[in-house]
């Protein structure tokens, strides 16, 4: 796109639209509005130029207090910060409606680059429309939605923020104001914490009222373009569902809320049916059709609440088959397309909506299956003490059968009560509600034999286990072992017999979050790309079909960021036969938040992996010299984040100079930020989002970058600098590493923190870290050959800075709380800065959208 269209597109489509709609906030029922709407640019711009001086926020904001506002007493002064926050949170909330407004003629910008038009027309130059239409049949796009705690806003806010998007691409004033009021007086933060039920409902809120419409849209499309009259329909779309399943490190998550949410979904679906019978029914109006109709709608409204829960699929499609037949004989087929959607959506979504998922920590097995060897007396030994053939013996030779009432732990308990039910919410919902095991941590074989022999010791026969084991790989040990650890299982009998009831199909998942966490940026990225190759050499040498679902966070940092590009980047080496994937926090309601944007970015993910199975693309190639560039810059900036992790300032600079204790005080999800309950900070209990998070909230960004300057660095000082440069432009996959790294950096201000280079404690650590910054900055752009962080992709650089702007004078008051908080001399005062400091995460989080 040419620089200057986008630049003036987005000044017309967003910047101008904000300030005209930011002059409305002057209307808000707070007290001296206006004065609170003058002081916040003045703030802005104090911080601005005092930042370049290198000046402490603290003394940034005394000033401001003392000199602009003209305030002295403390209480006033606090007052007024808060009042700020409030006033810039609302900013946040305006900055993003509009240019969610604007989405669509941004979208159109980019010339329909990844939509299923330009596919096709891509396929008809290159004589493979055939091919496309071949692979549309078993290709699939599966979107998982998890509660992971980066979702500041309540539901509530989110309900305002659609209505104001809506508001604001009529260019009604009125309602825009009234909205903006309304928003005024909502609050923006939980009193309590949310519970897993809260989270899945407010989920599910997107699937009724967003993606049943969107994904039905985006089939009605398909179907149109490739299917015959005669063939059948084979869903592109499924959707996936953490929050009541996920309980890795959440003990809310109880086997009693999963119960809930596996009903909640069902009856959300039917919900749904029956809105959207309604609207058919209008049409279908004829003798014969109609009162059948209206015995299907009847009851779908007694399966929708709690009636009845009889109605399964199979009865639905017979019914409108029945109907579709007469509308044929009887009516020659008026409206009979109307019939024919509501059709594909029951094949869609069926009883459950969403797959749920379970997931667990194999830790926790492990603990389990050592309790039950020692309650049941199975061996002399602890499980742990065994060698490789007495568990084997002990999990798949035993023939015990577990009470949950023999344990007096919960989640010993809890876990036997979850896998019993699993077969009841199979026939309940169906099979495809709940039919996938995750275990994280996984490194080795029995990570996935000890969940195997739990479910023959809940009373299960080996035939009737109609779940899907998969393993996830994310720290850099569970990489390593990953090809090793698939390989023992395929040849494995046993197990192998399991996979030949699962139809020869394993789906293994691999986690961005805390393969950074553990490894730091390159090495996380490549060795996911490296694994997934072995692990689809094995697979195939095994004749197994390897499915890979990918644990993407919103940031760069936890594998977000070009999530098109990403999926575009990998080449033949890699299966990719299915797309799956999480979508999670922030990027549900930025993302996908609407009908039009989520059809556009699953029509992306769609596109990119039919791209990549049928066009022969060069630049997903990798050469030998390659992967040897890739393996040092791996191998190198490893060592770097290593030596930063052993730091002697390393884990006190988390604890005092950033946000990691607040996550947790925060109220935004139900999970605790650590999966321990341990005193002070350890850094293996410490989950991956309040880690990535908190070096966002500091503007620092750490695991986005730190190491891969350096690694760059020595490899030019070798004189491969050029190889690089080619590099990075004839690789996909180096080109998105690249510019992911970019995306994090451009979020950075090192100068908000530049107080510390002279502290006492920390000088030496916040240098380390500012130069590795420069360095990485420096280094990529050389790389790439531009001039600016993101120079390539302007509508969304302008984006990032225009809410950077937005959030400064927070980022300003958060690193004055955190002073505030160190130097109190009363816990009064210090749960005064700390709740100012919590309250400063919403704001923040919120314009950065995918800083968690």
């Amino acid at each position: 796109m040419n620089k200057d269209i986008a630049e003036n597109t987005f000044r017309q489509e967003v910047e101008n639209k904000y300030i005209v709609y930011n002059s409305l906030f002057s209307n808000l029922p707070y007290d001296d509005m206006g004065k609170i709407g003058a002081l916040t640019p003045m703030l802005y711009d104090l911080s601005s130029k005092e930042l370049k001086k290198s000046k402490n926020p603290k003394d940034i904001i005394e000033t401001f207090l003392t000199k602009f506002a003209h305030i002295k007493n403390d209480e006033d002064k606090r007052n007024l910060l808060f009042r700020i926050i409030q006033f810039i949170e609302r900013e946040v909330v305006l900055f993003d409606s509009v240019e969610d407004a604007s989405f669509d003629n941004i979208i159109a910008l980019n010339h329909q680059k990844g939509t299923l038009e330009n596919l096709y027309q891509v396929a008809q130059q290159q004589k493979k429309l055939d091919e496309v239409f071949e692979e549309l049949k078993t290709f699939k796009v599966r979107v998982v939605f998890t509660a992971h705690p980066t979702q500041f806003y309540p539901n509530p806010v989110l309900r305002i923020i659609a209505d104001l998007t809506d508001a604001i691409q009529k260019n009604d004033i009125n309602r825009i104001n009234d909205l903006l009021q309304q928003l005024g007086k909502t609050p923006f933060i939980n009193k309590t914490q949310p519970t897993p039920l809260e989270e899945a409902d407010s989920i599910i809120y997107y699937l009724r009222y967003v993606y049943y419409d969107a994904i039905g849209q985006l089939h009605e499309k398909l179907f149109l373009e490739h299917y015959k009259q005669e063939q059948e329909f084979i869903p592109v779309m499924e959707l996936g569902f953490w929050p009541g399943g996920d309980r890795d490190g959440n003990p809310f998550v109880t086997a009693e809320i999963t119960k809930k949410v596996t009903e909640e979904l069902r009856t959300s679906i039917m919900k749904c049916y029956y809105n959207d019978l309604k609207k058919i029914s209008r049409r279908l109006t004829f003798r014969g059709v109609y009162e059948k109709l209206g015995e299907l709608s009847d009851s779908i409204y007694e399966n929708s609440f709690g009636v009845r829960s009889d109605l399964t699929t199979g009865i639905i499609l017979s019914k409108i088959a029945e109907v579709r037949e007469i509308l044929i004989k009887e009516h020659d087929g008026i409206f009979l397309n109307e019939l024919d959607r509501f059709s594909r959506q029951v094949k869609t979504f069926r009883r459950h909506f969403a797959s749920l998922d379970i997931r667990q920590d194999s830790g926790i097995h492990n603990h389990i299956i050592n309790a039950i060897v020692k309650r049941y007396n199975l061996s002399d030994k602890s499980y742990n003490e065994m060698d490789k053939e007495e568990k084997f013996y002990i999990l798949f030779q035993s023939n015990i059968l577990i009470q949950e009432e023999d344990f007096e732990e919960e989640i010993i308990k809890d876990t036997i009560r979850n896998i019993k039910q699993l077969q009841q919410i199979q026939k309940d919902n169906g099979e495809q509600a709940i039919h996938r095991y995750i275990i994280s941590n996984s490194t080795t074989i029995f990570s996935v034999l000890e969940v195997l022999a739990l479910f023959e010791f809940c009373g299960y026969k080996s035939y009737e286990i109609n779940m899907d084991i998969i393993p996830l790989f994310e720290t850099v040990e569970g990489l390593d072992n990953a090809e090793d650890v698939m390989s023992q299982l395929y040849n494995l009998p046993l197990y192998r017999n399991h996979l030949m009831r699962r139809n020869e199909r394993q789906t293994i998942m691999l986690g961005f979050s805390d393969g950074t966490k553990d490894g730091g940026y390159v090495k996380a990225n490549w060795g996911i790309f490296k694994a997934k190759e072995k692990l689809t050499t094995v697979s195939k040498e095994n004749n197994v079909e390897v499915l890979f679902f990918d644990g993407r966070g919103g940031p760069p940092a936890r594998g977000g960021g070009k999530t098109r590009q990403f999926y575009a980047s990998q080449g033949p080496t890699i299966a990719s036969n299915q797309i799956q994937l999480t979508i999670q926090g922030q990027t549900i309601s930025s993302s996908y938040g609407s009908v039009n944007q989520a059809k556009h970015n699953f029509e992306q993910l769609i596109t990119a992996g039919i791209s990549n199975r049928v066009f022969e693309n060069k630049k997903l190639n990798l050469t030998e010299e390659d992967r040897n560039i890739l393996d040092e810059l791996s191998k190198i900036s490893y060592q770097k984040y290593q030596e930063l992790k052993e730091h002697p300032q390393f884990i006190s600079y988390l604890e005092e100079r950033t946000t990691v204790e607040y996550y947790g005080k925060a109220n935004i999800g139900s999970r605790p930020s650590k999966r321990k309950k341990t005193s002070g900070l350890q850094f293996k209990d410490l989950r991956a989002i309040p880690f990535v998070g908190s070096w966002s909230l500091s503007k620092q960004n750490v695991p986005g970058y730190f190491g891969f300057g350096f690694a760059v660095k020595q490899l030019k000082e070798e004189g491969k600098m050029h190889e690089l440069q080619d590099l990075y432009q004839r690789s996909l996959y180096f080109r998105t590493l690249v510019q992911n790294s970019m995306m994090s950096m451009i979020k950075c201000n090192f100068q908000l923190t530049s107080y510390m280079k002279n502290n006492d404690k920390f000088s030496d650590f916040w240098n380390e870290l500012n130069n590795e910054f420069i360095l990485t900055k420096d280094l990529l752009l050389e790389v790439s050959k531009q001039n600016l962080l993101m120079e390539k992709e302007e509508m969304n650089r302008l984006s990032v800075l225009c809410r950077e702007k937005i959030m400064l004078p927070l980022l300003i008051i958060q690193q004055y709380s955190l002073q505030k908080i160190h130097e109190a001399e009363t816990d009064e005062e210090r749960l005064t800065y700390e709740r100012m400091l919590v309250r400063t995460l919403f704001g923040i989080i919120n314009a950065s959208r995918n800083s968690a």
